[in-house]
Formats: structure tokens, C-alpha cells, sequence
């Protein structure tokens, strides 16, 4: 029989391949970006407050951490609107290629927000991702709007990242999770309004989109969240962050096998993809490393 710990690895790697199945489904769904949207976090934020009142799970938080949970259901819906206008007007390769330097990013801004000295080596793959990032530009030009959407979707990331990593040893991640999707769902009706798309046709989409809509919300989104949380007490750190860093190669993958020729990129692309994907991996090795060579001392 399987070990826990080889279970969880590939029940997280499965949870994995579905977070790489998001850029997917946002080009196989036909209505806009922030309708999309809208439809992920309320759908999301109803499916596990479900969860959350049948497993009698309090909805508690401190005044200052519900403040910084709204901010962060700001930012979150707002990188989830960028990421799939990327998807929708360049394709899942280029936008998930971009994506996958959100890790480093945040390694090179951490040092700034967290008052601590920049390590010599972040700097150094950091250089390497503006380097691929340039490679990948200049090679697939024709598509540097969806890049540059990808590029906010990334700062975006960033930004909510952190601010979780300031809380999330103070409050119930599921708990966090839940206002941050409830409050998005809250932002993306008030841009709904302003643009005037809070009709009757934001409820007239077809049963295709429904069913897509429906999968990323409940399996991509609140499904994934819950289980990732317990697959975590198995794995150690290095075993984490090698799968998350899989979720561009899992999406690109997926894009060329159903999308096919729509997805096909020049050889330069795919050399600065790996190159990204290479940087971030030996980021995560020699920090965890570092880690251990800490805690021996």
C-alpha cells in the first residue's frame, strides 16, 4: 500500500494539473473575462461556505484581518480578470509562460516587504527571467498584448501573495479563502454595474459555458483549495514547490493537445519557458537548503 506521504504527492499533483486546467477552461469559455470572473468567485465562495457550515467551521476573523482579507479578494479577482483576458486574446502557452515568473518576482520583492537583505542568488535568476521573459517577447511579438495582461495578472499575484504570507499563521486559511472569494465576487459586481453588464444577459449563457463555468469554480477553485490544505501535512516544502512550479508545463501540455496548431510556438519560446521554470525550481532547491544548513547550526 502507498505511503501517506507518496499518496499526498500525487493527490497534490493532481490538484496541481487542475489549477493548470484554469488557463483552459478560460479560453474554452466564450463570455468576457470579468463576467468569467464574477461567476468563479460567487459560484466558489457559495461551495465552500457549504463546506465551512458543515463541518461547523466558525467564520472568525479579527477586524484587521478582515481588512486585509478584503484587500486581498480585491487583488485576487483583479489577477484572475488579467490572467484570462491574457488567455483570451494570446493563448494558454504564452500567458502561462509569463505566469511562471510570478515565483521569482516574489522572491525579489519579499526582501522589500518583509525588511529583510536580498539574497545574491534571487538576483541572479531574477536576471535569467528577464532574460527568457525577452526571449519569449521578441519571439512572439504578435502577442505581446497578452503578455503584458499576463504581466499585471503576475504583479497582482504578487501582491495578494504577501499580504497572505502576513496572516496566514493567524487565521484559518478556509476561513481567509472565503472572504477573499466572497469580497472578489463583491468587486466584480460593482465593475459589472459600472459597465453596465448587470442584466438579464449576464445570467443568458449556455449550458457549455455553464458546465465549464461550474468545473472551474467548484473543482479548480473550491475543491482544490480545501484538499491542497491537507495534502500539505505530508509534504515536505521542496516537494511542494516542485509541484506547484509543474502547473505551466501541466497547462501548456493540456493547451497543445486541445488546442493544437493555436499553441504551437517557436523553439525560442519554449527555451525561455524552461529557462523560467529552471531558475525558479534552483531558487526553491537552494533556499530550502539554505533552510537546513540554518537549522543545523
Amino acid at each position: 500500500m502507498p505511503s501517506d506521504k507518496l499518496k499526498s504527492i500525487l493527490h497534490f499533483h493532481g490538484i496541481v494539473f487542475i489549477f493548470g486546467f484554469t488557463a483552459i477552461l478560460g479560453k474554452l469559455i466564450s463570455i468576457d473575462a470579468v463576467s468569467l470572473v464574477w461567476y468563479r468567485m460567487v459560484l466558489a465562495t457559495a461551495a465552500l461556505t457549504v463546506f465551512m457550515w458543515g463541518f461547523k467551521i466558525p467564520f472568525r476573523l479579527s477586524n484587521k484581518q478582515l481588512i486585509a482579507m478584503m484587500v486581498c479578494g480585491v487583488l485576487i479577482a483583479l489577477h484572475w480578470v488579467f490572467f484570462f483576458h491574457a488567455v483570451k486574446i494570446s493563448n494558454v502557452s504564452v500567458t502561462l509562460s509569463v505566469m511562471s515568473a510570478g515565483a521569482l518576482i516574489t522572491a525579489l520583492i519579499e526582501p522589500i516587504v518583509f525588511k529583510r537583505s536580498f539574497d545574491l542568488s534571487e538576483i541572479i535568476f531574477g536576471l535569467v527571467v528577464v532574460i527568457a521573459l525577452t526571449m519569449i517577447m521578441q519571439t512572439e511579438y504578435h502577442l505581446i498584448d497578452g503578455m503584458l495582461f499576463a504581466f499585471v495578472s503576475v504583479l497582482l499575484s504578487v501582491a495578494f501573495t504577501l499580504i497572505n504570507g502576513k496572516f496566514v499563521h493567524k487565521s484559518d486559511a478556509r476561513v481567509m479563502s472565503v472572504f477573499q472569494l466572497g469580497t472578489g465576487a463583491i468587486c466584480m459586481s460593482v465593475i459589472l454595474f459600472f459597465q453596465g453588464k448587470w442584466s438579464v444577459d449576464l445570467f443568458s449563457i449556455n449550458k457549455v459555458d455553464m458546465l465549464w463555468i461550474s468545473i472551474l469554480a467548484i473543482v479548480c477553485t473550491a475543491y482544490a483549495f480545501v484538499v491542497s490544505i491537507s495534502v500539505m501535512r505530508h509534504l515536505r516544502p521542496f516537494s511542494l514547490m516542485l509541484a506547484i512550479n509543474m502547473e505551466p508545463v501541466y497547462g501548456i501540455i493540456l493547451g497543445l493537445l486541445i488546442f493544437g496548431s493555436d499553441e504551437k510556438m517557436s523553439l525560442p519560446f519554449y527555451i525561455g519557458t524552461l529557462l523560467i521554470l529552471s531558475s525558479v525550481l534552483m531558487n526553491g532547491f537552494l533556499k530550502i537548503k539554505k533552510e537546513k544548513r540554518g537549522d543545523n547550526n
